[in-house]
């Protein structure tokens, strides 16, 4: 079974070029020989007519597939054949520990490339187990190293578990590795431990899932919380925004909208929950469509204020070009037009119904000059 290759350095590193390029080229092979070994799996359910049985397990590993073969096409897209500077190197890093697009069995996504590779891994084993498709007795040793490497990954995986769940992934761990050292010194002993290993296998890939699976929802989750509170604040300078928008609207406009600007404080503090930052975030949304509504509005009353004004210019510059600006009446009409939009607040009804009436004499004068 292929293992994914070690990424090549932490979030915003730059590796060298030809770390990079060592890294692609493995995680090419990687993603070609995982298609292989699903198809085999694939074909193999179906010979055995389990196909229901792992089908699930079959999705998601097509699904984990599709995800890193379309991160690896961005990322060898940007290595461009090796025209990379430190910018697009340290782009190819932040495309390796971003969020890929599939939702890999998580509630919301939030796994990244190497999360991706190390599942795939497991779930690969998992099936493998589960349709007997593991290697014979000739290979029980290097099956062995296999697991065993597997679970120094799955210690390492412990270490980083919250402290509430810690404890009991620390049991299910001691009681992986007392099973393994059971199978490796059945092994040296010459005994049969085929019937020992497979069931082994597939508890420690679903054992690595299960901390995979969870990490990626504890990620998913502090990104909620950082989503929200970056929202809270962006909503908060917009509500700062509206008041004084909506004050100078009231104090130009006549008659101004009247539309309540939301109070986000109001909302309280974000939760850190992530049952209660879905709640809360789905208040911060209707908070954000009532302020969206009153700039809307607000703004669409100034706007009209201006664009009264500007109009005027307009009709005043095609008057004097006309020769027409000082005509009695044309003259009467801009006067009386502009006294009313000045004024603060300025009735906005009566203004549009001024312009329109200086537009109406400047629409006569031309036609009588033009016959």
């Amino acid at each position: 079974m292929s293992t994914a290759p070690t990424p090549p350095g932490p979030l915003g590193s730059a590796p060298a070029p030809a770390v990079l390029q060592a890294y692609l080229q493995d995680l090419d092979a990687w993603v070609r020989d995982r298609r292989a070994e699903l198809a085999e799996l694939d074909a193999a359910a179906i010979a055995a007519q389990r196909g229901a049985d792992v089908a699930s397990d079959m999705a998601l590993a097509l699904s984990l597939w599709k995800a890193v073969a379309d991160r690896w096409q961005l990322m060898w897209a940007t290595w461009d054949g090796g025209r990379v500077g430190e910018p697009e190197r340290q782009r190819i890093t932040a495309l390796v520990w971003g969020r890929l697009d599939s939702t890999v069995g998580t509630s919301g996504g939030g796994t990244s490339l190497p999360e991706a590779c190390r599942l795939s891994d497991a779930l690969v084993g998992q099936l493998k187990a589960a349709l007997a498709l593991a290697p014979g007795a000739e290979a029980t040793a290097g099956r062995v190293r296999d697991l065993r490497a597997q679970l120094e990954r799955l210690r390492d995986q412990v270490g980083l578990e919250p402290a509430v769940t810690r404890d009991r992934a620390v049991d299910r761990l001691a009681g992986l590795m007392a099973r393994q050292n059971d199978v490796t010194e059945r092994a040296r002993r010459g005994a049969d431990v085929g019937g020992l290993l497979g069931p082994l296998e597939q508890d420690a890939a679903t054992f690595e899932r299960d901390l995979i699976v969870g990490n990626a929802r504890r990620r998913e989750a502090r990104g909620l919380l950082e989503d929200a509170r970056e929202r809270v604040a962006d909503l908060e300078h917009r509500e700062t925004a509206l008041r004084t928008l909506a004050d100078r609207c009231v104090r130009a406009v006549d008659p101004a909208p009247r539309l309540a600007v939301p109070d986000v404080s109001a909302l309280g503090p974000v939760p850190n929950t992530p049952e209660r930052i879905q709640a809360y975030v789905a208040r911060l949304g209707r908070v954000e469509q009532a302020l969206a509504l009153a700039e809307e509005r607000y703004a669409a009353a100034l706007a009209e204020l201006s664009g009264l004004v500007d109009l005027l210019d307009v009709l005043a510059a095609k008057a004097a070009a006309h020769g027409l600006a000082d005509q009695p009446d044309l003259l009467a009409s801009e006067q009386r037009a502009r006294e009313v939009l000045a004024r603060e607040p300025a009735p906005v009804p009566v203004g549009r119904s001024l312009v329109g009436t200086y537009q109406t004499w400047l629409d006569q004068l031309l036609s009588k000059e033009s016959a």
